[in-house]
């Protein structure tokens, strides 16, 4: 392996700047968070089958949202919230006709297994005295934080708890609240649950989908992607039947049949 790349080295510089610039570069995707469990084995087959390396970075979907819009150089963006790739494709930042729902992501409450916590009781375990931090992702740019929030009104406890709230910028960043023990509960993906991290070391329930909005996630190409076709290859490979599996398995629902973009 290493003999082969240094004779494409060699061959590039004896070749000179053309020969460079025609060497594919790697795939830039900007993912949400609640994918970090999940999506670099997808990357990872995609690499396997089609020799195409895949830089993945993971984020708030309102973040990468901004960033987006000031020009940050990702081919694709894979979103926790449909609203942001509608919002880049009202101003022109997308690729026509490449807005794909991918997943339904489901919240979860969950505590870690020393916290001690009748998960059984729902949202309302949250006002024991002894969860003095509960960790959720920042409402203002992650739409699990959002749904957290929502729930919490929902069962009219957010007025209540919203002193004890400490907010990650992101879904993972609160989970890592929860694992660090800097909070002794969290309003999480269930990606993130099933995980390995959290899943030996604490339970979980999931809140009624009537209590939030539907988490529904898209991916979507953008137009300043140097890298179109690959692009559209990694938005089929998503939905082959074996990654839609993968994605099951690791906790999301298919996308609504009639969810289309707008």
């Amino acid at each position: 392996m290493s003999s082969v790349r240094i004779l494409a080295l060699g061959l590039a510089v004896s070749l000179g700047p053309a020969a460079r610039a025609q060497a594919p570069g790697p795939l830039a995707i900007a993912a949400a968070s609640d994918l970090q469990s999940v999506l670099p084995s997808v990357a990872a087959r995609f690499e396997h089958e089609t020799s195409r390396p895949v830089n993945l970075t993971f984020g708030s979907s309102g973040n990468f949202y901004s960033q987006i819009q000031n020009g940050a150089p990702f081919d694709l963006f894979l979103s926790a919230d449909i609203d942001y790739p509608r919002r880049l494709e009202a101003a022109g930042l997308i690729e026509p006709g490449t807005l794909r729902p991918y997943a339904i992501g489901t919240l979860v409450l969950y505590a870690p297994t020393d916290a001690r916590l009748d998960l059984g009781r729902g949202l309302s375990v949250l006002t024991d005295g002894q969860v003095r931090r509960i960790a959720i992702a920042n409402p203002e740019h992650a739409p699990y934080g959002r749904a957290a929030v929502a729930a919490l009104t929902h069962e009219r406890l957010y007025e209540t708890l919203q002193g004890r709230l400490v907010l990650g910028e992101s879904i993972s960043q609160a989970a890592q609240f929860v694992q660090s023990g800097n909070a002794q509960a969290g309003l999480l993906a269930l990606s993130l649950a099933l995980g390995p991290a959290l899943r030996a070391r604490g339970a979980y329930v999931e809140v009624p989908k009537a209590f939030y909005p539907t988490i529904e996630q898209a991916a979507v190409i953008l137009k300043a992607s140097r890298h179109q076709d690959a692009a559209r290859a990694f938005l089929t490979f998503l939905r082959r039947p074996d990654t839609v599996q993968q994605l099951k398995d690791a906790g999301f629902l298919e996308p609504r049949p009639t969810a289309a973009a707008r």
